[in-house]
């Protein structure tokens, strides 16, 4: 009780005044990423040692497998792989971004494994940051942090955590998305070229950005940029480690497309039509063999790519439609569906759109208000699940996608 004469107390509004949109989206993106981070690992602690008991591997050693382990054989001994050992032909078909920051973070960490786990960590932390940001920038408050849950219990979400280039390559193409959006065109190139040092999916968004310069609604945000920062040149900047790294392998091999190649060499994988595709991942979808349930996730991850392209088609949404649609289309225009599931941690443009259906609106009395947060509900009691057997499979050395 105040005295009389005495000054009003301070109100809590007062005392703890609202969080700007940046603090807001370190608060949501960081808080989300390292509690799902602490629960990836009590599962390969915990759940792996009580379902695989005397065949569990040292910790470590359980997440160097498939693609994190060629990433670091050409981290630490080039594109010729291991001395003494058969030549990899799938080897160029890896980008050279995480390799180097495998090097890179060696050089502090002695464990060849453990860097590349702290790379995803780190660059994890920055998606999900920039994915709550540009969330909120595009729909209602709400939209980024929904759009983190959802991509965080993706079935394929062990990706982020292994020593892969997903998280990566997320790390810096989010944040030029979003550069984009706003009319910096300057940071949206040069963090555009990070994205294609580290995957081939950086020449799609390259396409993608200058689409968006193009058709993009963001013309107020651009013009109050400077005219250096909005000069459109900059969009070229993503083009120019695609076009170093195909000169570096025609050295090597005499072939300027050998990191094409590669994926055939390596993993079989060619062009044909896409009924091709979908026969012969169906029959292998069908079959009994360990892999059956593998391709039928590929299967669904492939119908859910079809429709979110159209959906995007239908709703005029050019630059996504860019991004997401050449994607897709490589994908099940390949021999066989093969990691489009794992494709997915990388279509943002979809997480949002799942986002904000499922996220509150202001002023909204429609009948579907009610049911908007029932669709995050949904999603996490269907594919949670999902994530948790696929990160188990990764753990014991199966193919998880």
């Amino acid at each position: 009780m105040a005295l009389p004469g005495s000054a009003p107390p301070a109100t809590d509004s007062a005392e703890q005044p609202s969080p700007g949109p940046l603090e807001r989206a370190f608060y949501q993106g960081l808080t989300l990423w390292i509690s799902s981070r602490l629960g990836i690992l009590l599962l390969a602690v915990v759940g792996a040692g009580v379902l695989f008991g005397e065949e569990t591997k040292p910790l470590l050693e359980r997440w160097r497998a498939w693609d994190a382990n060629l990433l670091i054989v050409i981290a630490e001994h080039g594109y010729d792989g291991e001395p003494g050992k058969p030549d990899d032909p799938g080897l160029p078909a890896f980008f050279p971004g995480m390799p180097l920051m495998l090097r890179l973070v060696h050089l502090v960490v002695s464990d060849w494994t453990l860097a590349g786990i702290l790379i995803s960590l780190v660059a994890g932390g920055v998606a999900t940051v920039a994915l709550v940001r540009l969330g909120d920038f595009e729909g209602p408050v709400g939209t980024g942090r929904h759009a983190v849950l959802l991509l965080l219990l993706c079935p394929t979400a062990v990706f982020l955590f292994a020593g892969y280039s997903e998280a990566l390559f997320l790390a810096f193409a989010i944040p030029a998305w979003l550069a984009a959006r706003r009319g910096d065109w300057l940071s949206a190139g040069l963090l555009g070229a990070g994205a294609s040092c580290v995957r081939i999916t950086g020449l799609f968004l390259a396409i993608a950005l200058i689409v968006e310069y193009f058709t993009g609604p963001w013309r107020a945000e651009r013009a109050a940029r400077p005219p250096y920062r909005r000069n459109i040149s900059w969009l070229l900047a993503p083009f120019v480690p695609l076009a170093l790294y195909s000169a570096y392998q025609y050295g090597r091999t005499g072939d300027w497309l050998a990191w094409n190649h590669a994926q055939e060499a390596g993993w079989g994988r060619s062009l044909v039509m896409p009924w091709e595709s979908w026969a012969t991942t169906w029959a292998s979808a069908t079959g009994d063999g360990q892999f059956s349930w593998a391709f039928r996730m590929e299967i669904a991850g492939a119908i859910v790519g079809v429709l979110f392209t159209l959906w995007l088609l239908v709703r005029r949404r050019w630059s996504e439609l860019t991004y997401v649609g050449l994607q897709v289309g490589a994908l099940v225009c390949s021999a066989y569906y093969l990691s489009i599931p794992r494709s997915a941690l990388l279509w943002w443009p979809l997480w949002l759109a799942l986002a904000r259906l499922g996220t509150a609106r202001e002023n909204d009395e429609s009948w579907m208000q009610p049911l908007r947060p029932g669709v995050i509900a949904v999603y996490g009691f269907v594919l949670g699940p999902l994530m948790v057997v696929n990160t188990l499979t990764y753990l014991k050395g199966g193919w998880a996608g």
